[in-house]
């Protein structure tokens, strides 16, 4: 069929239309040969039957078809069908081609009319496209139809239009996901719309309200429909949500929520204020502020401390105080005499007063002296005479002194005394009185001697006079010879006389004079132990520290912290006791271990903890961070759960201190409830005390609240403090109010975060005031309630009589009964001989492992192994830590089997006798 000449529009009225060349040979007969407007009105009549012919007048028979109005894309919503319009001028037929096939000429609904302004007739023919026609050709080929109009002349076509059923499916292919950005950050929300016909058209919403990047241009929607928020901004925090539509449906993604934080910022530091002192040692602060910016929508808080503390020294105002009188001047001409004096005894300095009264006196003189004459010669002889007088005496009294303490040099040349070791080993230039003592430094005993002599622990020596006793220190036993005999002159029975000799050397100026934290014994190659009862506190000086031949006095005290002050800065804090151990210029062969306790959680993931030292000008240096130690330093540590043992090869004075990296680091507190022995009132007094759960603080405070008659009302408890800035809350609760009430006009009590951190202050306590309504009343029942703000806390049960005293107190008396200082075998488990016998079996390498390295593991000490492998005998640092860490607790056996698992002989060590040793 040719597809520019319909078949259907050819067929007659019957079901075929007449033929295109009979209709002209009909119009043309009718036109001839009769009237011609009627000729158009039967072909209007025929046209009525044969929808899209008609006859053209011989004006317009020339011309082609040409297109008013084509057919244009569609598309089916639903279903309703759409309408294709195809109008041409001037035609005599038209009719539409969908998908190839001839639409039938049923199907056309026709329109004509007349162009007033050319009479040229103009044909419109429309047709309805159903959505079952398009569906039975979905999916082969897109549907699309055409119009044809004929003319005398030729015939034209219109351009395809394709008819599609429009959809919008209900699933986003990608919908936008919430995000938390800081501000001023770049946001990228995603969205990929429903795949849908016509493609859907994207626009954006925050918060229901439509994004329009033209009126704010830090929005940028992209071609592929993303949103992209250029600078974050408050204002941009909402929901957001995309929004695809067509002409179908208009579908909604799931919203997405941006949050814009704000990472808090400091703002600049205040002035430091006024120190607090009005006149000597205070302290002066100063403070900023987490507002530039405050943090906002869940951004984090400034890291580091808001408050400042710094000591500071007040000049006090010094009132000036007179001098003393001069002597009266000779009687002058005028008869009169003068004195003076000046007002620098002493000088008014920083706003102190002036002398009050006279700097100058005059007096008459009416003797015969006046007027002034010459003074004869025997007044001149007698003044002579006093003044040479004056000048023997002085003479005489220097001479004394020097043979005084020449005898007394020449008796102390023999004596091991801590005060001459203090001074020879400070290098402060400070020269010994004579220049011949310097061999006092250390002792040369009779190298002949047998080192039974040292055996047991050490003990008083009262010399054959009793001139020397020392009850309360330990001494060597006499060697046998006797040339070198061991014993102080200086040194009374008081301990008290120790410690104040001690205090009084230039480096120890700030030693305290506490007798109960001091401990000191005389030690040689045999090594030993000093303690400090109740403090958790220890030396220990191995075999072999102390070079042989050579005997130290050594001592080990625990420093106060209002004596002694650490120069903390930004979080850091103090994790141990201060604590003194010297000489500090002693010769060592090999380290002594100090333990003490710790408050810190024990996890070097949260602290950068550094031991730090007090050099010789008082001066606080880092000489060891933990987890970074290197095995040529002089300092070693190993950090236990609450105790810290510190291998050192020098003595002097130490402390931890912690910096802590992150908010999640804590320190151990340990809460300790008191109250009034007696209570014959109706007030009742419950102090709780907020201190560093170690033993030296807690044994200060048992002290002193004995001392104000107090007792323990509880078990202590512990608590971790963190260093998240804020404040300690204490409050107690569920009172009987039948029969207590709090006077307490605030519902808690608070401790400032840094009087704890900074441990600024030693016994920090809250005191709660009770009332109970009658004297009879003896039982409370309450709850205490200790947290920090914003952050977990505890809650203690409290139930007791306060009439009675309660059994707890005897659990916690500081009833230490062990030596403070123990010399010789008697200060190790290990017996001497035992233990060089060990050494020698472990310390050679051994091929299937069965040395050193095999001991360390089995005591779960291999962290340590470089530290033991950098010794010249690992194995005797690995059984010293072993006495460090045992030395109340230790079982000698349980060692035993850890040789025997290891294969070594010296299994037996615990069938070996005392006297074998």
């Amino acid at each position: 069929m040719d597809s520019t000449t319909p078949s259907d529009p050819t067929k007659s009225s019957q079901g075929r239309a007449p033929s295109l060349p009979a209709l002209f040979l009909s119009f043309f007969f009718s036109f001839s040969f009769g009237n011609p407007l009627k000729s158009l009105l039967l072909l209007s009549s025929k046209g009525s039957e044969h929808a899209a012919t008609a006859t053209l007048p011989a004006a317009f028979s020339d011309l082609l078809p040409h297109f008013l109005v084509e057919p244009e894309d569609e598309f089916i919503v639903k279903n309703k069908p759409v309408m294709l319009t195809c109008r041409s001028t001037p035609a005599t037929q038209i009719y539409f081609k969908c998908n190839g096939e001839w639409v039938h000429q049923d199907d056309h609904l026709i329109e004509r009319t007349v162009d007033p302004a050319t009479a040229l007739p103009i044909m419109q023919v429309t047709i309805e496209i159903t959505r079952q026609q398009v569906e039975k050709i979905f999916g082969l080929d897109e549907y699309w139809c055409q119009c044809v109009a004929w003319s005398t002349t030729g015939t034209q076509k219109s351009q395809k239009a394709y008819i599609r059923i429009a959809y919008l499916r209900k699933n986003f292919e990608e919908e936008p996901q919430g995000k938390e950005v800081a501000l001023d950050e770049e946001v990228l929300l995603r969205c990929h719309p429903p795949e849908g016909v016509p493609q859907a058209e994207v626009e954006w919403q925050r918060n229901e309200d439509v994004v329009n990047p033209a009126s704010d241009p830090n929005f940028f929607i992209t071609t592929d429909h993303n949103l992209v928020i250029k600078k974050a901004r408050l204002a941009d925090t909402g929901n957001y949500t995309c929004v695809a539509k067509n002409i179908v449906a208009r579908r909604k993604s799931t919203s997405a929520t941006v949050l814009v934080y704000v990472n808090g910022g400091w703002s600049t530091w205040t002035t430091w204020s006024s120190c607090s002192a009005v006149c000597g040692r205070g302290w002066q602060k100063r403070s900023r502020s987490c507002t530039n910016p405050t943090p906002l929508n869940g951004g984090t808080s400034c890291e580091g401390q808001n408050v400042q503390k710094s000591a500071c020294v007040a000049t006090c105002p010094v009132d000036g105080g007179w001098s003393e009188w001069s002597k009266w001047s000779a009687c002058g001409a005028d008869c009169s005499m003068w004195r003076s004096r000046e007002c620098t005894q002493p000088s008014p300095g920083t706003g102190g007063k002036d002398c009050q009264g006279l700097d100058l006196q005059s007096l008459n003189c009416t003797s015969e002296q006046c007027p002034q004459t010459v003074s004869g010669a025997e007044d001149v002889a007698l003044y002579v005479g006093m003044v040479a007088v004056a000048l023997c005496l002085t003479l005489l009294l220097i001479v004394v002194v020097l043979v005084y303490r020449r005898k007394k040099e020449g008796l102390d040349a023999d004596v091991a005394d801590s005060s001459i070791l203090t001074t020879g080993f400070q290098p402060m230039g400070i020269k010994p009185s004579k220049p011949g003592n310097s061999h006092l430094l250390t002792i040369q005993p009779d190298l002949t001697t047998t080192t039974t002599s040292y055996q047991g622990t050490l003990r008083s020596r009262h010399d054959a006079t009793g001139k020397f006793s020392m009850t309360n220190g330990p001494l060597l036993d006499p060697l046998p010879n006797g040339s070198h005999t061991l014993h102080n002159g200086k040194l009374n029975s008081d301990p008290a006389e120790f410690v104040s000799r001690l205090s009084t050397q230039s480096y120890f100026k700030t030693l305290p004079r506490d007798v109960a934290n001091t401990s000191y014994g005389t030690f040689n190659f045999l090594g030993g132990r000093l303690t400090i009862p109740n403090a958790g506190i220890s030396l220990l000086i191995p075999p072999e520290a102390i070079p042989r031949g050579k005997i130290y006095e050594i001592y080990l005290t625990v420093q106060r912290k209002e004596d002694l002050r650490l120069p903390l800065a930004g979080c850091q804090t103090l994790l141990s006791p201060v604590v003194s151990c010297g000489p500090p210029g002693v010769v060592l062969s090999r380290p002594v271990i100090l333990s003490m306790d710790h408050c810190s959680d024990a996890c070097l993931d949260n602290w950068a903890v550094r031991l730090k030292k007090q050099n010789y000008e008082g001066a606080w240096e880092d000489v060891l961070l933990m987890g970074e130690e290197l095995v040529s330093e002089p300092y070693y540590c190993q950090l236990e759960a609450e105790t810290c043992r510190l291998f050192s090869e020098q003595l002097g004075t130490l402390a931890l201190v912690g910096e802590s990296l992150h908010m999640g680091a804590a320190k151990r507190l340990r809460l300790v409830l008191f109250s009034d022995a007696y209570c014959s009132t109706l007030e009742y007094n419950i102090r709780v005390y907020c201190m560093d759960d170690t033993q030296d603080v807690f044994k200060e405070v048992m002290q002193m609240e004995r001392q104000l008659g107090g007792r323990l009302i509880d078990e202590p408890h512990v608590l971790l403090f963190k260093d998240s800035y804020h404040n300690l809350r204490l409050s107690i609760h569920d009172m009987p109010q039948a029969h207590w009430r709090s006077k307490l006009l605030a519902g808690y009590q608070e401790i400032p975060f840094y009087h704890i951190w900074n441990g600024s202050q030693r016994y920090l306590h809250c005191t709660f005031t009770l009332e109970r309504l009658s004297l009879s009343t003896c039982e409370l029942t309450c709850q205490l309630c200790v947290w920090q703000v914003e952050g977990e806390g505890q809650s203690f049960g409290l139930d007791f009589n306060i009439a009675k005293v309660l059994a707890v107190d005897s659990e916690f008396l500081l009833m230490d009964t062990n030596a403070t200082a123990l010399a010789g075998p008697s200060a190790f488990q290990i017996p001497y001989l035992i233990r060089q016998k060990i050494c020698s079996s472990l310390d050679a390498p051994c091929p299937n492992g069965a040395d050193w390295r095999m001991l360390a593991q089995r005591l779960k000490l291999e962290r340590h192994m470089s530290f033991f492998a950098s010794k010249a005998s690992p194995t005797s640092v690995i059984l010293d830590l072993w006495e460090a860490q045992h030395f109340h607790s230790g079982n000698i056996n349980q060692l035993a089997t850890v040789m025997a698992d290891i294969g070594k002989q010296e299994a037996m060590i615990f069938l070996v006798s005392d006297g074998e040793c």
